[in-house]
């Protein structure tokens, strides 16, 4: 077998061996675009083929950046197109794949990989761990008012500014540098680069699927977010719900849930810890569901990736990893003073012994690692060492990410 990069030539052969892996056929090209695998970047795509040329196997990465905790941006590669044709499975063409693939990350310098897995069985083996999480939330409308806050400030903020109807077509340009503002500041948060929304690639509001979008503006009329939506059968789902602070997300929430000849609204893609079910005068009338990971994390490079990540609590940890898929073992002291981190190899005695996978679970802060440890996938070597961890790996804002690829 040979795993080979492609070039812009493959792109066809590419897409028919991914759609094969999982029996499904190329949608139809339309006008506009939207076809989600056009944003692919062919130098970073590769094939695994049999001895006679025959593609059995796919994967490819995209060029990111992912927002960290205390804000910091960094380049990171996102995972994708990752098949293999069911003739070939379970005969180590994936394992081959994914171990190329690590590699010639590293090879450029990257120090964290991220993906979204579709089974989750698959990719902890690899190194990879669920470092975000998001869920549905569900409410009928004739229970779902929102009660007035009791805490002074949030009602004169929200009042300030006013919601806009637009359709999907009228507002890209608003969509796309909302979207950048909303994803520098939050934990976790992938960048939307520019050819995705031009080439209309992706989920909607990216692609091309009719939506209404309600554009939330501020007191002088800037967009300051944004929920796009659509309503079938008497249900208005919201496919995201964009927002640079608490009071646009709450004005444009109030906005869905008044909305005439609906019964039902579905928000999608909400943080679990969202404050929105709190703020119904029913609390049952919110009702959570679909409960899941999205965004896993992979770290290429430990040090570099703990010291690229802002810090809220000082104090030292000594970390045992084991990378049981790249044959690596190593153990690092981590320093953190005054929100920065400092990380080098020590013989020192450890304070947890953990998995490269777990370590990509507590990463962005959305999985204590005392969790871990009590499910017992992280050894704490002493007591408190876990109370210490969640400690220094907390953050002041909950990770969640919304982009899909």
């Amino acid at each position: 077998m040979e795993i080979r990069p492609t070039t812009d030539k493959d792109l066809d052969v590419f897409v028919d061996t991914l759609h094969a892996a999982f029996g499904l056929f190329p949608e139809t090209p339309v006008e506009g675009g939207g076809l989600w695998w056009s944003a692919l970047e062919m130098d970073r795509c590769i094939l695994a083929r049999t001895a006679d040329g025959r593609p059995v196997g796919t994967a490819a990465t995209y060029s990111f950046e992912l927002t960290l905790p205390g804000q910091s941006l960094v380049p990171v590669a996102g995972v994708t197109a990752v098949g293999v044709l069911p003739s070939h499975r379970r005969q180590g063409v994936l394992s081959a794949m994914m171990r190329h693939q690590l590699t010639e990350l590293r090879a450029r310098g990257e120090s964290l990989s991220v993906l979204l897995a579709s089974e989750a069985l698959i990719y902890g083996r690899f190194g990879y761990g669920p470092a975000t999480y998001t869920a549905q939330l569900k409410a009928p409308r004739h229970k779902a008012a929102l009660a007035a806050p009791r805490a002074r400030g949030e009602a004169e903020v929200a009042a300030a500014g006013s919601v806009e109807v637009l359709r999907r077509a009228e507002c890209g340009e608003i969509l796309e540098e909302v979207y950048d503002r909303y994803r520098r500041a939050q934990p976790g948060a992938l960048s939307r680069p520019h050819r995705w929304w031009a080439l209309r690639a992706g989920q909607p509001p990216v692609s091309p699927a009719p939506r209404y979008v309600a554009v939330h503006r501020n007191a002088d009329g800037v967009p300051d977010g944004y929920a796009s939506y659509a309503v079938e059968s008497g249900t208005l789902t919201v496919d995201e719900t964009i927002a640079t602070d608490d009071a646009v997300f709450t004005a444009l929430a109030r906005f869905v849930l008044e909305h005439d000849l609906v019964s039902k609204v579905v928000f999608k893609q909400v943080p679990s810890d969202h404050p929105l079910r709190w703020q119904f005068a029913d609390f049952r009338a919110g009702e959570v569901s679909g409960d899941m990971d999205w965004l896993w994390v992979r770290l290429l490079d430990v040090p570099r990736a703990l010291t690229a990540r802002g810090w809220f609590t000082d104090g030292e940890l000594v970390l045992d990893v084991d990378d049981p898929f790249l044959g690596e073992h190593d153990r690092y002291l981590l320093t953190v003073q005054d929100g920065k981190a400092d990380c080098v190899p020590t013989d020192r005695e450890p304070d947890l012994s953990l998995d490269i996978r777990d370590l990509g679970s507590i990463y962005l802060g959305g999985t204590a690692p005392s969790t871990l440890a009590r499910a017992g996938h992280i050894r704490a070597h002493h007591p408190g060492a876990a109370t210490l961890a969640d400690n220094l790996f907390r953050t002041e804002r909950s990770p969640h990410c919304l982009h899909w690829f």
